[in-house]
């Protein structure tokens, strides 16, 4: 059928044609519809309180004076399989960037999480079960280096916080002090552990190892330090610096951690060694350790004893890693951007073979690497890795530990959702810990289109919430959720998110948010080109929430500051009415003159289509504009012939909570 849209020039024409007639000829249609929509409260031009300032500019783009802290580390840490005990020495070199003497430090000590008067066992009706804990973090000696002078540290701890207390303030504007820590904490078991575990396999225990180290907390120019506890929900917030670790492990077990592997030759097999290069050259994914040398001692290089494993990881804010002898272990090469190439590696037990499951892995991680890439910014680290755990979804720098069990398009999704967080928070450092929407949020939204692609639509469409049955309409899988009276908006706090509204909120809201603005506010084009920059600009920095919204306003040419209102401050509704179709003079051929209402808080642009009795179809584009000072609108439509039907939202694209009054038939 003929689809035929009509120019914007000729609907605004329209409009103020009809307008001038209402004034002359009718009463008032805004007076007549009941709406309880009010243009000046979404419109008002209060959204933004603050100015730009020389830290975060008005563009949304770092300002000239931003400054920004780091945080190096030197970590060498082993592993008792027997005990289920981390060891670990430590040697965070702080650098002061701020304009700020520092007087004291805060630190962030995520494994006393496990304790029993944790905070993080109070903040939901989840109570853990009396032996789900452990003793968290135990110290063997905290010292501090500064000017030149080793002395045992003066610290207090509070709950998963540390502060350093100084004698000396430590300078501004580049001033420098090392941390030495000794410590050991038992490792969390998978019925309680979260994001970092251990759990059986059938040829033996896996080991997940993330949050393991005391990390800098963040001191920036929005909040100062940053001390909110680790409860569980709120994720995290880091400083960026370089990662030098190694991890000691039995003879007979496999590490994979994020960074860069330094001494392969002492770990590996000549065999493993020789087909990690054959990897970094073939699209096709190459077994490293197939399932037939799992439990043939000849896959290590030694019989006996201990190895240790190096790694490094440049520019990051933090590291993990996983490590078992029940490993699987294969790789591919990815082709980044400008030439550019990463490896793409997995790991996993027996448990997780098949063709409709890990067999598969590296592919997904790959091809997911690869469009986040080539769409948004360049994957910066040498390689990445799926950890198959449970741990079952968690990402970290260059690693991602996700469910053994998954299959299908659950994998695919979980692997690039997972993966996906390499750009947000882990190169855009988002501040998890109070904005989740800032990683979770971006971070859905992008997976949108990554399996759009894969292998020509395999898995697509994914335009539903998260767990929604497959093939939802978008716009509808959100309308429960807005018309909800007790909803959290995405402003919330990460940790007030109770589980009822963290995937639908903070994960797909703000996803079906972005996509609106792209695919029905903005356009592709432009919403790629500012959303690209915003990514650029804030690469290994910390934006805050109005970095994003003035970046985007600023990068499209748009004043969004009515949708960043209704959609990301508050859970505003839209009801979008088709009140009245009729043929001027009552005559096909002069045309059809159309009334649509907005009866509700919120605004969106539109599209009307107009079906023709000769089978084809009009359709014309409104801007938000058009609900500036107005509840109501009446315009004409050109027609030359009967019209057998009017609808505003053709495409359903829209999150209308009324489809009924949506279409006209004409009698």
């Amino acid at each position: 059928m003929k689809l035929k849209f009509i120019g914007l020039g000729l609907i605004l024409f329209s409009t103020i044609s009809s307008q001038a007639q209402r004034r002359q000829h009718a009463p008032n249609t805004n007076d007549t519809i009941a709406s309880r929509y009010n243009p000046s409260t979404l419109f008002s031009t209060t959204f933004y309180t603050n100015k730009g300032n020389e830290f975060h500019s008005a563009n949304g783009e770092p300002g000239p004076k931003y400054w920004q802290n780091r945080a190096d580390y030197q970590l060498k840490a082993a592993i008792d399989t027997v005990s289920k005990t981390l060891t670990a020495s430590e040697n965070l070199s702080y650098t002061n960037n701020s304009p700020d003497a520092l007087q004291y430090l805060w630190l962030q000590l995520d494994q006393n999480t496990y304790k029993k008067d944790a905070r993080s066992n109070f903040y939901t009706s989840a109570a853990p079960k009396p032996n789900q804990h452990t003793d968290g973090y135990q110290f063997e000696s905290v010292e501090i280096v500064q000017n030149g002078k080793t002395e045992k540290a003066d610290y207090i701890i509070t709950d998963t916080r540390m502060q350093l207390r100084l004698p000396v303030a430590l300078s501004p504007n580049g001033g420098k002090i090392s941390v030495l820590i000794k410590y050991h904490y038992t490792i969390p078991s998978s019925e309680f552990g979260g994001r970092t575990d251990y759990s059986n396999t059938k040829n033996g225990k896996m080991y997940e190892i993330a949050q393991w180290f005391p990390r800098m907390c963040v001191y920036d120019d929005s909040h100062g330090w940053d001390t909110l506890p680790f409860l569980g929900s709120g994720e995290f917030y880091l400083e960026y610096g370089d990662v030098d670790y190694t991890v000691t492990v039995p003879w007979d077990m496999l590490v994979a951690g994020s960074g860069e592997l330094l001494n392969p030759a002492e770990v590996l097999t000549s065999k493993q060694i020789s087909r990690l290069a054959a990897a970094r050259n073939s699209d096709k994914t190459v077994m490293i350790r197939p399932l037939s040398e799992v439990n043939d001692p000849s896959s290590r290089p030694v019989h006996t004893g201990k190895l240790t494993w190096h790694f490094k990881m440049y520019n990051t804010r933090d590291v993990a890693f996983g490590a078992s002898k029940a490993y699987i272990w294969d790789a591919a090469r990815m082709n980044l951007p400008g030439g550019k190439k990463s490896l793409a590696m997995s790991v996993y037990p027996v448990e997780s073979v098949g063709d409709t499951a890990w067999s598969r892995a590296t592919e997904y991680l790959k091809a997911s690497v690869e469009h986040f890439s080539s769409k948004w910014f360049v994957y910066p680290y040498p390689v990445a890795i799926n950890e198959a755990g449970e741990a079952g979804g968690m990402e970290y720098p260059g690693i991602t530990f996700d469910s053994p069990r998954a299959t299908k398009g659950d994998l695919f999704g979980l692997i690039a959702h997972e993966i996906g967080h390499n750009w947000f928070p882990m190169i855009v450092g988002s501040d998890e810990r109070r904005y989740a929407w800032m990683d979770e949020g971006l971070n859905t939204f992008i997976d949108i289109y990554a399996t759009d692609i894969f292998n020509k639509g395999e898995y697509a469409p994914k335009r539903d919430g998260e767990y929604a049955p497959k093939g939802g309409n978008p716009a509808d899988e959100i309308i429960p959720t807005i018309a909800d009276p007790d909803a959290i908006t995405i402003m919330t706090a990460a940790d007030g998110v109770t589980e009822k509204y963290r995937h639908p909120v903070t994960y797909y809201k703000t996803a079906f948010g972005l996509v609106l603005l792209r695919e029905q506010i903005l356009g592709n084009d432009r919403f790629d080109y500012a959303f690209r920059n915003y990514i650029n600009k804030w690469a290994y920095k910390h934006p805050q929430p109005d970095d994003f919204f003035r970046s985007m306003d600023n990068g499209t040419g748009e004043d969004l500051s009515w949708f960043w209102k209704g959609w990301f401050y508050s859970n505003l509704q839209l009801d979008l009415a088709l009140i009245d179709v009729k043929y001027v003079d009552k005559d096909p051929k002069n045309g059809i003159k159309v009334t649509v209402a907005n009866k509700e808080e919120m605004a969106m642009p539109f599209t009307v289509e107009v079906k023709l009795k000769d089978g084809s179809k009009q359709r014309i584009k409104l801007p938000v504009e058009t609900w500036l000072q107005q509840k109501a609108i009446t315009f004409t439509i050109s027609t030359t012939t009967e019209v057998e039907s009017v609808t505003v939202d053709p495409d359903n694209a829209l999150p209308d909570m009324n489809k009924a009054n949506n279409t006209i038939r004409m009698k």
